[in-house]
């Protein structure tokens, strides 16, 4: 299986109208869709790593019907009507904790968690059916860059396993300034350095990745790096597989991309 990480968009987009460009919910929207179809075959499984979940040790999702959690403030009041009723898959979620203990992590399981909106906003575009089971892991609390792309290594084996494992995410994130002119040029400049690091080898780039913030712009585009963070762990899962620059468009006028991994890979 491939691995991705996939830009989320902001808030209950495009299920509930935001004032965001038309032509910009309509591209991301078309992207996103087109996800399902990156995996040669139908995966058996999603694993989701969103940016809206942190917890002290890799946390996994266990119920067999997760709930949805509506981790959006101030919206109208069909933003907290959405349903994707995915089923959970509790064998699968037994599976990322033995992997993650085998290298080395402590890990705990929440029964009662919901999808939160950085897993069933991208995945209601894709999969609108909500046919799959998935399983949604945690952030580590701390975000070490480092850390979570060794988490991902640890994960890589469900690629063989028909395991789908996306990250998600955003390329650029900072809430404070999304309105703001100044914004613009700040994700261009951050894009432009993650574009370019992303072309290298995977050595190289996991490298590059661990030293983030020392990019241009790198805090002006993530004052706080939840939502980069998924990225390192698609990295890691995607082992000496190149990334493809898969989406790079605007978005509510801030420059974001998605990347793929291992799309071409050999059976």
């Amino acid at each position: 299986m491939p691995v991705v990480f996939v830009p989320h968009g902001g808030g209950p987009w495009p299920f509930v109208e935001m004032g965001f460009p038309p032509d910009d919910v309509a591209t991301l929207a078309d992207y996103l869709r087109s996800v399902r179809d990156v995996p040669p075959a139908p995966p058996r499984a999603l694993l989701v790593v969103s940016a809206h979940w942190e917890a002290p040790v890799p946390t996994v999702m266990t119920s067999e019907h997760p709930p949805m959690l509506y981790d959006y403030y101030g919206f109208p009041p069909e933003s907290y009507r959405i349903t994707w009723p995915a089923p959970g898959e509790p064998a699968l979620a037994r599976r990322v904790g033995e992997l993650l203990q085998q290298a080395g992590f402590q890990t705990a399981e929440d029964a009662e968690r919901g999808y939160d909106h950085g897993t069933f906003i991208p995945l209601k575009v894709a999969y609108p059916d909500a046919d799959i089971p998935v399983v949604q892991l945690s952030l580590m609390t701390g975000l070490d860059p480092a850390r979570h792309i060794a988490l991902g290594r640890a994960l890589a084996p469900l690629r063989d396993e028909e395991v789908f494992i996306i990250g998600s995410g955003m390329t650029f994130h900072n809430l404070r300034i999304f309105r703001d002119p100044r914004a613009a040029p700040i994700a261009e400049t951050f894009d432009a350095w993650l574009r370019d690091i992303m072309a290298l080898d995977p050595d190289r780039r996991d490298e590059e990745l661990t030293r983030w913030s020392a990019a241009p712009a790198a805090r002006l585009a993530h004052p706080r790096e939840e939502h980069l963070i998924p990225l390192m762990v698609a990295a890691g899962a995607a082992g000496a597989d190149p990334a493809r620059l898969a989406y790079n468009r605007t978005f509510a006028g801030l420059r974001l991309s998605a990347f793929h991994f291992g799309e071409f890979r050999a059976s």
